[in-house]
């Protein structure tokens, strides 16, 4: 056998290089894009500073040492709107059902400014069974207002057409009832101002 003098060939692990480019492959240099730097830790240190400055305002408007609670309206007290009203209602005796409806509201919303009793928006029934465990009237104020709720919606209901007489007890029955749970001492006050 005759030995060649070929040289050994070791093949690369490169792939040779070629120079054919399909025509469109390689595009021409761009611009740099400029991409904004995430801001995200800015807008939560913001956020938690807005909080905190919201928590620290609400506590120095309204839980601060020494504060003292805003100073509520002061009006008339309930009797003495409830009163008045009733005078006020006095020249409508002559129309049953108006003024039946405006007395009973009246002694309605004197309960609910007094003693808050929701009676303005309940039926008779509902409230004179809530009132059933109130301890804001005794068992005889209880009765006389339930008695006079009971005339009331006859007029205002049932289109019961009652005497003039009727009608001027069951105003002085309302003015009863107000004087009777009035503050004590007040009721000599409003006698006085007569």
């Amino acid at each position: 056998m005759a030995v060649t003098n070929r040289p050994l060939v070791i093949p690369s692990a490169e792939p040779p290089p070629t120079n054919s480019f399909p025509e469109g492959d390689i595009k021409d240099a761009m611009e740099p894009v400029y991409i904004p730097p995430d801001l995200t830790w800015l807008w939560i240190l913001l956020g938690v500073f807005a909080l905190v400055a919201l928590v620290v305002f609400i506590w120095w408007r309204w839980f601060r040492p020494g504060r003292k609670p805003p100073a509520l309206p002061v009006g008339p007290p309930p009797y003495r709107v409830a009163l008045t009203a009733l005078n006020d209602v006095l020249p409508l005796i002559h129309d049953p059902e108006p003024f039946c409806t405006k007395v009973s509201d009246i002694i309605r919303a004197y309960l609910e400014g007094q003693f808050e009793l929701r009676a303005p928006d309940r039926t008779t029934e509902e409230f004179l069974h809530e009132l059933q465990d109130a301890d804001h009237l005794n068992a005889e104020q209880k009765a006389s207002l339930g008695n006079f709720l009971e005339k009331c919606d006859l007029v205002k209901f049932a289109k019961y057409e009652p005497a003039e007489t009727e009608l001027k007890e069951l105003h002085d029955s309302a003015v009863k009832l107000v004087g009777d749970t009035m503050p004590m001492g007040e009721w000599w006050k409003e006698e006085d101002k007569k």
